[in-house]
């Protein structure tokens, strides 16, 4: 079977075979190559990303290698998050995990820690379920260890509202443990699936009627809770205000944390080796030298941007106050997600989201008929919210089940917000906060080279930086 030559191919002149016998005419292509000169690109590298943490944050000097965070005294016992261990089909609670519970902060005896974890109850709830309902009596401890829960109040009209998500980790009804519990202020329901663990009120009292130091360490922070504090859990300043004539006026001061955080700056290193005859012979027309140390110094950012983000120490996941954390209502980024999560504090200059879970908040934008637009960040077309831009993060990682996180941020310590810490100045410095030491040639005639970046965050208030957790970026059937 023949095919029709096409009209580029019947304007080609034939070319004569040259038979196995033949002469060869003129210079081969092959030989000829071996004249010319080859246009080169310097090395290339795939694991290099556009790193908007890195150019977004503003990076505060710090001299002598430690950032201290000084803030108002806080009097809220922090609500964390509990974990649990699985055991086949059943579940248990950690037993110093109940540690978060607010009013068993600080608890240390671990024998009673156990004997509360052992009477907690599995329960296994299905969607729809009602786990407690606004009215009644608080009468159980609930830890959520997987699933998703909605809080349900009801609205000025008697309308159904919904006040948040609990999702694994969270927990409510930690006032169950005080004196005196009061009523559920709000009714909870299962939306997905869910492993609950339950303390009832009487296996409480158990334990606590054997424990003195359970009874009189929660009286101690119910104490505490009740002094007065703002509506961010600081210390009152009292004042007076609208008054008229000569009243006696308050007195006052604004009291400190006496233990703040501090942050010392991390490094990363490598150590850069070369043959000195690499370095000597083979640098036209690139300097080798050159070219593996800005290979190494990228993939250093590279690694410094993902511990900015993953560190258990200083890691912005790892750092951002339980609540400034939220779940999805549905699973996929939605826009009323990216709404609550800006409500949440006070001129959100950033979200850093995975590309996959741009990608989600777009579908989700497509499917309400939305455009989410652009913000114009140094020259760049950037998705944006609300005018807020959306930075790509791959570092924010993805789970295999198809879930990440988001983070909304306001930045720059004259908002009181997140910032990058570093040192410049250091000795051989090539970039800020970033040296390179020669370290000698050895027997081998290999020269070293000691790379190292020093770095660090630090989240100077709670609500300077947000979470929108239980993000779910797989495409789902229709």
């Amino acid at each position: 079977m023949t095919t029709a030559a096409s009209p580029e191919q019947s304007e080609q002149p034939e070319q004569p075979e040259q038979s196995a016998g033949q002469a060869q005419l003129s210079l081969g292509i092959a030989a000829a190559r071996n004249l010319a000169t080859t246009t080169k690109t310097v090395p290339q590298m795939q694991n290099i990303s556009s790193r908007w943490l890195l150019r977004t944050l503003p990076w505060v000097e710090v001299g002598g290698g430690t950032y201290r965070v000084n803030r108002r005294l806080v009097y809220a016992i922090g609500d964390g998050r509990v974990t649990f261990v699985q055991e086949g089909a059943g579940v248990r609670v950690v037993p110093a995990e109940l540690g978060e519970l607010p009013l068993l902060r600080g608890f240390v005896d671990t024998a009673v820690l156990g004997a509360l974890a052992e009477r907690f109850q599995q329960r296994e709830l299905a969607p729809g379920q009602v786990l407690v309902e606004a009215g009644r009596p608080a009468d159980h401890v609930y830890l959520i260890a997987h699933g998703k829960v909605e809080k349900i109040g009801t609205g000025k009209y008697g309308e159904e509202t919904r006040l948040g998500v609990i999702a694994d980790g969270g927990f409510f009804g930690g006032q169950v443990v005080g004196e005196e519990p009061g009523e559920w202020e709000f009714t909870a329901r299962a939306l997905t699936t869910c492993t609950v663990l339950a303390l009832p009120r009487q296996a409480y009292e158990e334990v606590a009627g054997q424990s003195d130091g359970l009874r009189d360490h929660v009286r101690e922070r119910q104490a505490e809770r009740d002094r007065p504090q703002n509506r961010r859990g600081e210390a009152d300043v009292t004042l007076t205000a609208g008054h008229a004539g000569e009243p006696v006026l308050p007195g006052t001061f604004v009291d400190y944390e006496l233990e703040p955080r501090e942050y010392e700056l991390s490094v990363a290193q490598t150590v850069l080796k070369i043959h000195t005859r690499v370095a000597d012979l083979y640098n036209d027309p690139m300097n080798q030298v050159e070219q593996q140390l800005r290979l190494t110094i990228e993939a250093l950012r590279e690694r410094q941007e993902y511990e900015l983000v993953n560190n258990r120490v200083f890691g912005l996941l790892h750092n951002a106050d339980y609540g400034q954390r939220i779940s999805t209502h549905s699973g996929p980024p939605t826009p009323d997600d990216f709404d609550e999560l800006l409500s949440m504090r006070r001129q959100t200059r950033a979200f850093f989201a995975h590309p996959r879970a741009i990608a989600a908040f777009g579908r989700e934008c497509n499917r309400r008929g939305i455009y989410f637009g652009d913000a114009d960040v140094g020259g760049h077309r950037i998705p944006a919210w609300r005018g807020v831009p959306i930075f790509p993060l791959g570092k924010l990682e993805v789970s295999a089940e198809g879930a990440t996180s988001i983070l909304a941020m306001r930045t720059g310590e004259e908002a009181e917000g997140v910032v990058g810490l570093r040192q410049t100045g250091i000795p051989d410095e090539y970039e800020p906060g970033l040296n390179v030491r020669f370290m000698g040639i050895n027997d081998q005639a290999i020269i070293s080279y000691l790379v190292s970046a020093y770095y660090s965050a630090a989240v100077l208030v709670p609500d300077a930086l947000g979470v929108l957790e239980n993000v779910e970026v797989s495409r789902t059937r229709a």
